[in-house]
This record gives structure tokens, C-alpha cells and sequence, in this order.
């Protein structure tokens, strides 16, 4: 059974790094034989210059994504088969109790670690290199070392005390103890969706309330419209990091808040920033988030008791070369491998995101007009250098938003 597993992973290993590969590879060619034609539909919106620096920009980010995949595929075969994740468990064997919580915590750590430290080099070269070669980041090295301490410090100490409760459950619940883990984790997830907008967003930007004027008048009059109560309506300085613009709501219940990134209002006209956000607005009116909410919850019970499946299993760990089992080796090795066997499904989850913006797009549509929503989009393609013509195959796999020229025909449909 061992021998079949190792070929069935393998197989799928590979499988799943060609195709990604092969998707890499057209968006390129895609992307670069239509570099020098703007579509027509944007012609009298996006210059020659702005569509081909869109075409550079997307496959500078294409061709880093191809070097990560080779880079990702050959860490994960060193922690299987290379025999990293066998060494690691043997090190804190020697200092700490096997089945113990210590060994637990620091053969999670050693994991992250080691896949921290090899996409260390891929963050920098992203944000240092790429971003600033096209003009997008604001990022100094003092913000980004401040900002990593700042995550490293939010995981030890809200992801250790989780991940301590997940190991006890899976020792002391007996043969369900997905069940209990499922629970505990979905309300964990739920706890901080509650706290993030209040607790931990002010730790990385500084979140001001939107100042009274037109904007402020229409939006206050759109929420109306829609129905949607507010902690309050925020600006973030996104600025300092990146000249992206984009906005969100989140939390829930009395914590919902809107936010807007300072760079998104320095771009957009007061009636282009109402249409963003009724387009958000749209997503609450949907309960998309909930629908997400509820998706990932069937998907995470479904996986949870998968592993309570295969934990006991010898297979499971020989297959790929792994000497010892035990619940947190368990849980490592089913995160490592589980996107290698979930990756050919991505299609229907990013169909089902898309059709969530179609949704979204329409119903902004209603509440402040289709033309609002337009031009507030083809600035946001045109000032975040987004690729007028993706590869379709491509975008079936990755997009979560729909092509720029579907969304627009849609909406011109409105």
C-alpha cells in the first residue's frame, strides 16, 4: 500500500506542477502577443504605453510564479522523500517527550521556519524589485522588517494556543476528534473575522474616519439605500506600502466596517467611489461572505475527517517517506500534501467567485448605475497595470474576478 501511495503522489506531484506550469507558460504568451494592442473596448480609455505596462507587469509576476513552483515542488520533496521532516522529528525526539505538546510546537515551527526562510528571498525580490520596477511600492525595509516581526509575534501567540488546543483535542477525543477540532476551528476563524477590523489591522495601518463632504453624503445615502449598518466608515494608508488602490468591508455584525484605501480615493470621483462600494455592498446583499463562510466549512470538516481516516495509517507516512507518525506529524504532512491531490478543482472555486462578482456587479448596477462602475474600473485596471487579455485557460484556474472585457460587457448589459 506504501509503494501504491508514493506512486499516486508522485504522479499527482507531478501532474499538478505541469499543469501549473503549462497554465504559466500560455498566460506568457498570451499576455506578450497582444502587448502592442489595446482592446478595442478600452481603446478610448487605456493609452498603448499603460496596456504594455500591464503586459510587463503580469508576466514579471508570471515568470516569478514560475520559479516559485519549481522551488515549492522540490521543498515538498525534500520534507517527504529528502527526509527533512523525518530529520526534524528525529532532533526534538532527542530533547523533547514524542508524544508530548513541545515536540508538537517545535516540529510546527521547524516546518514554517524552513518554509519561511525559502520564500524569504521570493518576498523581498517581489516587493524590492518587481513592485518598485513598476512603480507600485511604498514599502521601506524598516516597514517590512516591522511588519514581519508583527507576524511573526501574531503567530506565537494566537497560533500556538490554537494549534496547542488542536493537538489535545486529536489525542483526548477519541476516534471523532475531528469533529471537535472542526469546531473549535471554525470558531476560532469566526472569533477573529470579529476581531480583526478592532484588533489587529490598527497593528499594521493606521485606519482614520472619512471626512464629511460629497463622498461621505453619498455613501452615507447608499448605505441607506442598501440597508447596511456600520461601525463606521474608514480610510487606510495603504499609501505607505503600496500605490494599489482597493476597497473593503469587514467583520460582522456590529463590527462591520468599511474601509477604503487612501490611494483608491485619490483616484476616483466621488460617484466612481460610491459604485465600488455598492459593488461590495453587493457581495453583504448576496451574503456571499456567509455562502464563503459556510463552503469553507464543509470543505474543513470534510478534510478533518479525511485525516482521521488516514492518521492511523501506515501508508500514509511511508508512502512518502516519513518514519513516524503521531498527531502533529499528521497534520503536517496532510497541509503539505493536500493542495498536490486539491489542485485540479481550483476551476470550480474560482467559478464560483466569479460568479459571486457577476452578482456583485449587478446589483451595483442598480443601486449607482453601471457607467459610475465602468470608468471606476477601468481606472482601478489602469492604475493597478491589471492585464486587459488574460489567457482564458489561465484565468479558468486563478481568476477570481472576472476578465476585464467580460465584466465590462456585462455591466454595459446592466
Amino acid at each position: 500500500m506504501a509503494h501504491t501511495f508514493s506512486l499516486i503522489f508522485l504522479s499527482m506531484l507531478a501532474l499538478t506542477t505541469a499543469l501549473r506550469a503549462w497554465l504559466a507558460l500560455r498566460q506568457l504568451r498570451h499576455v506578450q502577443v497582444r502587448r502592442d494592442a489595446v482592446p478595442a473596448e478600452f481603446a478610448d480609455r487605456i493609452t498603448p504605453d499603460e496596456h504594455r505596462k500591464a503586459a510587463d507587469y503580469t508576466s514579471a509576476k508570471t515568470r516569478l510564479a514560475l520559479v516559485e513552483l519549481v522551488v515549492d515542488a522540490a521543498l515538498l520533496l525534500a520534507f517527504t522523500f529528502g527526509g527533512l521532516l523525518t530529520a526534524f522529528d528525529q532532533l526534538w525526539r532527542g530533547m523533547f517527550d514524542a508524544a508530548g505538546y513541545a515536540h508538537g510546537l517545535a516540529l510546527f515551527a521547524s516546518v514554517g521556519i524552513a518554509g519561511f526562510l525559502v520564500g524569504l528571498p521570493f518576498s523581498l525580490y517581489r516587493t524590492f524589485s518587481l513592485e518598485a520596477r513598476f512603480g507600485f511600492n511604498k514599502m521601506t525595509p524598516a516597514l517590512y522588517l516591522g511588519d514581519l516581526l508583527k507576524q511573526v509575534l501574531l503567530t506565537v501567540l494566537i497560533g500556538a494556543p490554537l494549534l496547542l488546543a488542536v493537538l489535545w483535542l486529536m489525542g483526548a477525543m477519541g476516534s471523532r476528534w475531528w469533529l471537535y477540532v472542526w469546531t473549535t476551528w471554525l470558531g476560532f476563524n469566526l472569533l477573529v473575522l470579529l476581531l480583526y477590523p478592532t484588533l489587529i489591522a490598527p497593528l499594521f495601518n493606521k485606519f482614520s474616519p472619512l471626512a464629511d463632504g460629497e463622498m461621505k453624503s453619498r455613501i452615507e445615502a447608499l448605505l441607506a439605500r442598501c440597508g447596511f449598518a456600520s461601525s463606521g466608515l474608514f480610510v487606510m494608508d495603504g499609501s505607505k506600502r503600496s500605490a494599489h488602490g482597493n476597497a473593503y468591508f469587514t467583520g460582522f455584525g456590529r463590527a462591520k466596517r468599511i474601509v477604503f484605501f487612501d490611494t483608491l480615493l485619490e483616484k476616483l470621483a466621488p460617484a466612481e467611489v460610491e459604485a465600488v462600494l455598492a459593488h461590495e455592498l453587493g457581495h453583504f446583499k448576496h451574503r456571499h461572505v456567509w455562502k464563503r463562510i459556510a463552503m469553507m466549512a464543509a470543505l474543513s470538516l470534510a478534510f478533518l475527517w479525511l485525516l482521521g481516516q488516514l492518521i492511523d495509517q501506515p501508508w500514509f507516512y511511508a508512502g512518502v517517506n516519513v518514519g513516524a507518525g503521531g498527531t502533529a506529524m499528521a497534520l503536517i504532512l496532510f497541509s503539505l500534501l493536500l493542495p498536490v491531490f486539491t489542485f485540479p478543482v481550483a476551476p470550480l472555486m474560482s467559478w464560483l467567485s466569479r460568479r459571486h462578482e457577476f452578482e456583485a456587479d449587478a446589483y451595483a448596477s442598480q443601486q449607482a448605475g453601471s457607467g459610475d462602475l465602468i470608468s471606476a474600473l477601468v481606472k482601478l485596471y489602469r492604475d493597478n497595470a491589471a492585464t486587459l487579455t488574460p489567457d482564458p485557460l489561465h484565468s479558468l484556474f486563478y481568476d477570481s474576478h472576472p476578465p476585464a472585457s467580460q465584466r465590462i460587457a456585462h455591466l454595459k448589459s446592466a
